[in-house]
């Protein structure tokens, strides 16, 4: 059985938010019934509609919207809510001004979550916890999400670790060829310089800025690196990786990247034991679908944290795992009341306990908990989790209905020369820097986390697919979600368009906002030539005039934030942001169930 089998499925509505979830849909068992405006572009005006009915499980619909936040006129489609959310500015970090993503960022994550919403909501359903749902998101709300913590860290009260500058990622090579390299200590960072002959003044004062690159979406390293990098032959930059502990990676084009699995980000696999019915569902109704159940989280940086994130704001009770002393990442700066904002935005609202999972005591500790447990949810590195006895086979021996959850870089593909799986690795080796930038600028992965973030999203929405399949099916399930699935959803758009005899990439100067007396101003795609062709007469305007007058003439568009300290008192989109107990921001829930 798989977790959607003999659900029925209708979907409508634009195709840029509805196409991403389509194939997922699928390989998870529904019916699936697109009608003709869910699969065309030329969609008429309004949201998309995912209308799921199952036997015994009722109803289920989610709405996506481009504006759900935000104003219809400042949302009204990607560029829009890239522009008027903050996401042109993160990544146009790198190059030192405001760039759009040349991929559908924010209505491909809007869509991952409209699925996971449908999935909620039916387990809810399944479990007797909630009654017909309805549920609204938006691709603003998806947007906010993936940049809570950049916007958490811009809004506290103290300055950034490193200062925020353009510069950054990738290096070249004498013979021309981009990579990354990936350093996540001091000691592999420096031996990789040392063996290239880099100064060692710029070694120092590059390893900061680096380090700091996942949370600053920049990196303004010292011009001696990027020169040391451009005198030595590729030969000789993966000698010094091989030999310093450090990984380098080419930036793959779309075409280097071996073709997708069909369909799914992810995998669900069911357990063969049948297990009992549980005392989960003895949680009172009309509480949130994930109410009674428990997720052992034992994650670290981004994607399983927000994927524990995300199930916690549907109910579930987060017990996150951390090593003695804490996790060191709670006092990464920028901090409000001596907890990072960073670590806030993703860990807010979890219990925690510390264990030392290198021990004995420690995993014995960690599998009492996981035999009360209804989701246990890592990312650790590939081996730890067998070598502990924490690995899936071993927790369903005391636990046979947990839904074990892996998220992972590269999900166990044999993809030659594959680096270590980071978001900044796999995006080069997947195709994805090429992908989020128009032709006329050098492929480059994006300094804003496209990977971890989109696969934190993915991670959730396979622990939501295991829960439901473990409830209608009675048996314990493993599922495994990985940056690299996050990174041919993302994708999939170009490669479709170069099968079918296009450009996979975009145009020159797609989605780049133009410049106002005291700004910059995003139009829509779909008003992009003319805008352009009418802006001679209006960049002389301020930022609110110019777009007035583009809207006067019929062409949507709206102004870019530059500043996300700012965006709380932005009227567009700050009554939506609120402050937790320690006084960093917090944005919306990506669901509002009507």
């Amino acid at each position: 059985m798989r977790p959607l089998e003999e659900v029925d499925i209708e979907v409508s509505g634009p195709a840029a938010l509805t196409a991403p979830s389509l194939g997922t849909l699928r390989a998870l068992g529904a019916r699936l019934d697109a009608t003709p405006a869910g699969v065309s572009p030329a969609a008429p005006p309004g949201p998309a509609r995912f209308a799921a009915t199952g036997r015994r499980l009722g109803e289920v619909t989610a709405y996506t919207a481009w504006a759900d936040v935000l104003p219809d006129d400042d949302a009204t489609d990607e560029a829009t809510v890239q522009a008027a959310t903050g996401m042109m500015h993160v990544h146009g970090r790198r190059d030192g001004a405001p760039r759009g993503l040349a991929v559908d960022y924010a209505a491909t994550c809007a869509s991952v979550l409209s699925v996971q919403g449908l999935l909620a909501g039916l387990l809810g359903r399944a479990r007797g916890v909630s009654g017909a749902v309805e549920l609204g998101t938006g691709a603003d709300r998806a947007a906010l999400l993936t940049l809570s913590q950049y916007l958490a860290a811009a809004n506290a009260p103290e300055a950034e670790a490193v200062p925020s500058a353009p510069g950054g990622p990738p290096f070249t090579s004498s013979c021309g060829t981009a990579f990354e390299l990936e350093a996540l200590e001091p000691g592999p960072w420096a031996r990789f310089w040392r063996a290239l002959g880099a100064p060692e003044e710029a070694i120092r004062a590059g390893w900061r800025p680096f380090q700091f690159r996942y949370a600053t979406a920049c990196a303004p390293l010292p011009e001696p690196l990027h020169a040391t990098a451009r005198a030595a032959s590729w030969a000789r930059v993966r000698q010094a990786a091989a030999s310093s502990g450090a990984e380098v990676c080419a930036v793959y084009p779309l075409a280097g990247h071996p073709a997708a699995r069909s369909g799914e980000p992810w995998t669900v696999t069911p357990r063969d034991e049948p297990v009992s019915a549980s005392a989960e569902s003895a949680t009172p109704p009309a509480a949130l679908p994930l109410a009674g159940l428990t997720v052992l989280e034992a994650g670290r940086r981004v994607q399983a944290p927000l994927a524990a994130h995300l199930l916690g704001l549907l109910g579930a009770d987060v017990l996150r795992i951390e090593p003695p002393g804490g996790d060191p990442l709670r006092g990464m700066p920028p901090c409000c009341t001596e907890v990072s904002a960073r670590w806030l935005a993703l860990n807010r609202g979890k219990r925690a306990i510390e264990i030392d999972i290198k021990s004995p005591g420690g995993q014995g500790e960690l599998r009492e908990l996981a035999a009360g447990a209804s989701v246990f949810l890592h990312n650790w590195a590939p081996g730890k989790a067998e070598r502990f006895g924490l690995d899936a086979e071993r927790l369903a021996s005391v636990n046979p209905g947990l839904v074990y959850a892996y998220t992972s870089g590269w999900a166990d593909r044999a993809l030659p020369d594959a680096p270590m799986g980071t978001d900044f690795m796999v995006q080069a080796r997947t195709g994805v820097g090429e992908a989020a930038r128009p032709v006329d600028e050098p492929p480059a992965p994006s300094l804003m986390t496209l990977l971890d973030v989109l696969g934190g999203l993915l991670g959730a929405g396979a622990v939501l697919a295991g829960l439901l399949l473990r409830e209608r099916a009675g048996r314990g399930v493993r599922v495994e979600s990985s940056l690299l699935g996050a990174a041919e959803l993302l994708t999939a758009p170009a490669v479709h368009r170069a099968a079918g005899g296009r450009a996979p990439r975009r145009p020159a100067g797609f989605r780049r906002p133009l410049p106002t007396a005291d700004g910059w101003l995003a139009p829509s795609d779909a008003a992009s030539r003319t805008a352009a062709a009418a802006f001679p007469t209006l960049r002389d305007l301020p930022t609110d005039q110019a777009v007035a007058a583009l809207r006067a003439r019929g062409h949507s568009a709206t102004a870019v934030t530059t500043d996300l300290a700012a965006l709380p008192a932005d009227p567009r989109v700050g009554a939506a942001l609120t402050r937790d107990t320690h006084g960093s921001l917090v944005v919306p829930s990506p669901w509002r169930f009507l």
